[in-house]
C-alpha cells in the first residue's frame, strides 16, 4: 500500500511543484529533476522492474536529455526545462514518450500564445506589486515551459503502467 501511495503522489507532486516554481520564479531547481530521477529508481526497484526495463527507461531519458540540451544550447528552452523533460522521459520510457511529447508541445503552444496575448495588454495597477506577475508579463522574458511539461506529464501519467499497477481497492471509501 505504501508503494501505491508513492506511485499516486510522488510524480504528480513533483510535476505540480515544477510548474508552480517555473510560473513564480521562471526557474526549476535541479532538486526537482534529481528527485524525479531518485524517485524513479526507488519506485522501479520497489516495483520489481527488471534491469533491461530500467535501462530502456534510462535510454528514453538520455535521448530526451540529448535533444533538450541542443535546444538549451540554441536558447530555445531553459536548462531546468531540459532536465525536467528528461526526468519525465525516464519515468515514461519509450512506451509513453511520444504521447507525452505531443501533449507537452500542445500545451506549450497554447501557453506561448496565451502569454504573448497577455503581454500585449497593460498590467492592471493593482497587480503591479506582484514580482512574479511582472516577470511573467515582461516581453523580454521567456516562456515558463515547465508548466507545459508538467501538464503534459500529468495528462499521460494516469495511463502509464505506474498507475495501472496500483490496487485502487485499498483506497476505496468503505
Amino acid at each position: 500500500m505504501i508503494l501505491d501511495l508513492v506511485r499516486l503522489s510522488l510524480f504528480p507532486a513533483l510535476m505540480a511543484f515544477a510548474a508552480a516554481s517555473d510560473l513564480l520564479t521562471m526557474t526549476i531547481s535541479n532538486r526537482v529533476s534529481l528527485a524525479l530521477v531518485a524517485g524513479f529508481l526507488v519506485v522501479a526497484l520497489a516495483s520489481g522492474m527488471g534491469l533491461s526495463d530500467i535501462l530502456l527507461h534510462a535510454g528514453a531519458g538520455s535521448a530526451v536529455l540529448a535533444v533538450a540540451f541542443i535546444c538549451f544550447a540554441m536558447g530555445w528552452v531553459g536548462g531546468g526545462d531540459a532536465k525536467v523533460a528528461a526526468s519525465v522521459a525516464l519515468w515514461f520510457g519509450f512506451a509513453d514518450l511520444m504521447n507525452y511529447l505531443m501533449y507537452a508541445s500542445l500545451f506549450g503552444g497554447a501557453l506561448t500564445l496565451l502569454l504573448l496575448q497577455f503581454r500585449q495588454w497593460p498590467l492592471p495597477y493593482p497587480l503591479t506589486g506582484q514580482a512574479w506577475l511582472l516577470r511573467l508579463h515582461d516581453k523580454e522574458t521567456g516562456i515558463p515551459y515547465g508548466i507545459a511539461l508538467a501538464l503534459g506529464a500529468l495528462m499521460i501519467y494516469p495511463e502509464t503502467e505506474w498507475v495501472k499497477a496500483i490496487d485502487l481497492a485499498h483506497f476505496a471509501i468503505r
